[in-house]
């Protein structure tokens, strides 16, 4: 099944299930994904700053410690000032990519985002900025992209209708965000879906229904990690995601899609102390310390328990490069642009 999945970039439902559900390919699964991630990417692990610059939200997904519901979160927003200062300090460090990530903010509007983005792209040229702030217009994300934002982060959460509406209020829509996706592909960006692997209600069909429909987006990036619980919210008392489970995925997503860019994310890091390593050993290729002041990384608490939010940007960097280097991978400050954003501009 392995060398198939390879081959033809594909399996049946029947036998992803297989993959899915039995820990006895793991290792050839490993050693597949690896070669794959090696022949593309070589050992090179790309680094994105992520900059957590809101924690307020106008949404209440049942499983995010800053839902709007959350009375117990201490709320803040950082200013373009403070947005700029941390840019500098990821660049000084050697950062050339800026992730933007906040709840849905309506105090962020379209003017205000823009004005954010064409700032960072001016001082920093050479820099990509990412965006990851929700569900928007089509006329928004055209208003970011021309502001210079080229990527774009939208978690899809899952396919499944009725699985979405088990994760989120009446009010929100799976096809919607599904919608946003494709809006933000018809623009240009460079768009990244995933998931939470072991969310609440979730079944080796729905993971299987996320996979065939990132088939169908064809996503640059793929970001996924174990559901890990926050003790302010509905699902408080919910099971951790499987750490075996999410390690599994990534090295059939790595077989499905070789040339994705492909996180070891801090939610693999938080259930493991070796977490990220093990990600990357299993195809992973990107890593995203974090650049936000210390003064408010314990606000911005999706899940219980995540690390690092004590610690300094230069801490975190050399944290990671650490830990990159120790399993015979090299950090770079490169953009990374995924593999066929490259071809396509070469053509």
């Amino acid at each position: 099944m392995i060398e198939t999945l390879r081959r033809s970039q594909n399996l049946s439902d029947e036998q992803l299930k297989i993959l899915l559900e039995s820990n006895q390919y793991d290792d050839e699964l490993r050693e597949n994904a690896n070669a794959v991630r090696l022949e593309k990417y070589g050992h090179t692990v790309y680094l994105r700053g992520l900059i957590e610059f809101t924690n307020y939200c106008k949404n209440d997904c049942y499983y995010c410690g800053i839902r709007h519901s959350n009375r117990t979160a201490s709320r803040y927003r950082l200013t373009q000032e403070d947005i700029l200062e941390c840019c500098k300090e990821g660049y000084e460090l050697g950062y050339r990519t800026f992730v933007l990530q906040g709840g849905e903010d309506p105090y962020f509007t379209d003017e205000k985002v823009c004005q954010i983005v064409s700032s960072i792209r001016e001082k920093y040229p050479d820099c990509a900025v990412t965006l990851s702030i929700g569900e928007k217009s089509h006329e928004s994300y055209q208003a970011y992209f021309e502001a210079g934002a080229e990527r774009y982060l939208l978690r899809h959460e899952t396919a499944n209708p009725e699985h979405y509406h088990k994760l989120h209020p009446d009010c929100m829509s799976g096809e919607h965000r599904k919608q946003c996706l494709f809006d933000l592909k018809s623009i240009g960006y460079q768009v990244g879906a995933g998931i939470m692997v072991g969310s609440p209600h979730q079944t080796t069909e729905h993971i299987i229904e996320d996979i065939r429909f990132m088939q169908e987006l064809q996503p640059d990036m793929i970001g996924i990690g174990p559901f890990l619980p926050h003790k302010d919210t509905p699902f408080r008392d919910e099971s951790r995601g499987s750490l075996e489970l999410t390690l599994r995925l990534l090295g059939i997503l790595r077989l499905m899609f070789p040339e994705v860019l492909l996180p070891a994310t801090t939610a693999l890091g938080t259930i493991h102390p070796l977490g990220r390593e093990m990600g990357l050993k299993m195809g992973a290729n990107v890593v995203m310390p974090n650049l936000s002041p210390v003064s408010v990384r314990k606000k911005y608490m999706l899940y219980d328990d995540k690390i690092c939010t004590g610690d300094e940007s230069a801490q975190c960097i050399n944290c990671i490069q650490a830990r990159v280097k120790s399993i015979g991978f090299e950090v770079v400050s490169a953009r990374g642009d995924a593999l066929r954003i490259q071809k396509q501009k070469e053509a």
